[in-house]
């Protein structure tokens, strides 16, 4: 019973979304399919290059829009496979020219292509029937409660039920009851076989998955090298200008207090003064160095702890969520820790959030984060906030970020990086 009122109540919702995956399978990926092939027949006369790159686009924003309903209603994983257009291309009739070609030349637009045709028919129908086992049972309510001399005057068919009195008229509310005994609990599982669907004609082949993964790794272990070398440049750099410069002068302070020792005992005790603050002042200096290599925090106590610990430096109000069983590669708690540091940072200095949330937890063999502000929004990457680095960073470790900044807030930058936990 308790099951029965449980399903019933999660009704509309479900017909809801099975009304919204019916118009926009048979409308708007009809359209879409049309415009794409007129646009792309189009090409050899010269106005598919204008026409084709817009689109292709509506029909890439048509699927993500599909991907998020599928992740979103269903936990339905839809992978994104499209190829990145390089940064250097150009504006114009030749900027046209080569991103129709990039485009084109994409695999997955053939499979977006491919998708359109399967999701306006079975995908449509699926949708419908889920609809249909919903609400097709309220006519047979409807007869049931003589209003079945409303739509003739003769006999009127309900299913296989020939309604033509009060009797058939109770007749077809109890075939009513038995189709909605069916469709409250399929109704659910058919939309997610919708969605099992659109993966199966969206995701990418084991090949290509592969050849991607290759050249994303390929990618991310040049970009790795440079942040490396980067790094141990500026390593050098700050014990060169900071702490050696110290120690530097620690060292001259104390060859002057070992000539003056007996000569001025006053200046001696001046000197030593000054030295103990220099080798204070390099020690602070080494550790803050150490600490931006690798927190010791991070190393004893693992992310959760780390992650806290940076939360209670911020001035805004940061609260900090962790479920973890265990503990991640240490590499990858460092990918993890300094990526939330740099997104942390990131909206300390320009969303003017007032509150952060960091919510941290591993699901499904994956390390997952989530920060979360109530700034002004408004962020992307590659926007200059430093967002960039952040996806090379977790690029290097297979890992990937979505960020989600709607003009008004709130922000929020999910990050996941598949792991295990020790």
């Amino acid at each position: 019973m308790n099951a029965i009122r449980t399903r019933a109540r999660g009704v509309p919702t479900t017909l809801g979304r099975s009304l919204v995956l019916s118009v926009a399978s048979l409308v708007g990926s009809m359209t879409l399919f049309v415009w794409a092939v007129l646009a792309i027949l189009s090409v050899p006369l010269g106005i598919g290059l204008f026409t084709t790159p817009s689109v292709l686009g509506l029909v890439r924003r048509h699927a993500n829009r599909r991907r998020l309903l599928a992740a979103t209603w269903c936990g339905v994983r839809v992978p994104v496979s499209y190829r990145p257009f390089p940064e250097d291309l150009r504006a114009g009739l030749v900027g046209r020219v080569e991103r129709t070609s990039l485009m084109l030349r994409d695999p997955a637009t053939w499979r977006d292509l491919r998708w359109l045709v399967v999701d306006m028919t079975a995908g449509y129908l699926i949708a419908t029937l889920a609809a249909g086992l919903l609400i097709y049972p309220l006519e047979g309510f409807v007869l049931a409660a003589g209003l079945w001399r409303v739509f003739t005057d003769d006999r009127y068919w309900y299913g296989f039920v020939p309604v033509d009195s009060q009797a058939t008229g109770l007749a077809a509310a109890a075939l009513g009851v038995a189709i909605l005994t069916i469709g409250l609990p399929a109704s659910g599982p058919l939309l997610r076989v919708h969605f099992l669907l659109t993966r199966a004609m969206l995701a990418p082949s084991p090949e290509e998955e592969l050849v991607r993964r290759i050249d994303r790794l390929t990618e991310t272990r040049h970009e790795a090298v440079d942040t490396a070398a980067s790094e141990l440049r500026r390593i050098e750099r700050d014990l060169h200008d900071g702490a050696q410069a110290r120690l530097v002068a620690v060292g001259m302070n104390l060859g002057v207090v070992e000539a003056l020792i007996e000569k001025d005992p006053a200046r001696a005790k001046q000197l030593l003064a000054m030295a103990r603050e220099s080798s204070a002042e390099a020690l602070t200096e080494l550790r803050d160095l150490v600490r931006g290599i690798h927190p010791p925090v991070l190393a004893e106590r693992g992310l959760g702890d780390a992650v806290r610990a940076l939360a209670l430096r911020l001035p805004v109000g940061t609260e900090v969520l962790v479920e973890l069983d265990g503990r991640a590669d240490a590499a990858v708690e460092s990918a993890a820790y300094f990526a939330v540091s740099e997104t942390l940072t990131n909206a300390v200095k320009h969303s003017g959030a007032d509150r952060v949330q960091v919510d941290i937890h591993h699901a499904d063999g994956a390390l997952r984060v989530r920060v979360t502000d109530n700034g002004a929004g408004g962020a992307r990457v590659g926007g200059g906030s430093g967002l960039s680095g952040i996806e090379r960073r977790l690029g290097t470790f297979d890992g990937v970020m979505a960020v989600s900044s709607p003009a008004g807030g709130p922000t929020t930058v999910t990050m996941e990086i598949p792991c295990e936990l020790s």
